[in-house]
Order: structure tokens, then C-alpha cells, then sequence
């Protein structure tokens, strides 16, 4: 696998916690919203080429005086998504510094 596949790999996975925290952050802002459907985050993988996501409503009953979102849960989301996010972005500056020690052997 090249360095190029890996730091791509990486940007799809800080774009894929990006989208999950987006659909977190909208189901926080509307928590107390009558007949809401918290939106949930499907990810999936894609042949050696990262990772992808999508959003969709979870499906779980509604109420009339609130909505089906777990405030707790969503902060746990959160903390996921922000712990996945570093990691990726962990992953991209290895494989910048990678490039950067490639590009000073071949100067040399």
C-alpha cells in the first residue's frame, strides 16, 4: 500500500467523523423537538480506498411531547467521533511526515 492510499484512507475517516458529528450535533439541537427521529450514522467500507458514511433517520418510535433522542448517548457519540477523528488525523500526519523524509533523501 502506498503512502498516498493511507493518507487517503485517513481523509476519508476524518470525513466520515465529521458526518457523524454533524448528525450528532442535529440530534442534540433538536432533543426536545415533539416527534423527532434521531438521525443515525451508517458507515461502510470501501475496497482499499477508506471509508464512507451516511445518514439516515434510526426508524425508533417518536413521542408527541418529546423525541427518541438519548441525550447521553449523543455525548458518547460525540466522544467517539472526536477520539476517531484523532486517530485519522494521526494517521494523515504520519504519512505527511513519511512524505516529507522521502522528499529530503531524495534532495540529498
Amino acid at each position: 500500500m502506498s503512502i498516498s492510499a493511507i493518507m487517503n484512507i485517513a481523509v476519508s475517516g476524518m470525513q466520515v467523523q465529521q458526518t457523524r458529528a454533524a448528525a450528532t450535533a442535529n440530534n442534540i439541537a433538536n432533543a426536545m423537538t415533539p416527534r423527532y427521529d434521531r438521525l443515525k450514522t451508517n458507515f461502510s467500507s470501501e475496497d482499499a480506498c477508506g471509508v464512507s458514511a451516511s445518514v439516515s433517520p434510526s426508524g425508533a418510535a417518536t413521542f408527541d411531547e418529546g423525541s427518541n433522542v438519548d441525550l447521553t448517548q449523543e455525548v458518547v457519540s460525540l466522544i467517539e467521533s472526536e477520539s476517531g477523528f484523532k486517530a485519522n488525523a494521526s494517521a494523515f500526519e504520519t504519512g505527511a511526515d513519511m512524505w516529507d523524509a522521502l522528499l529530503s533523501i531524495k534532495r540529498d
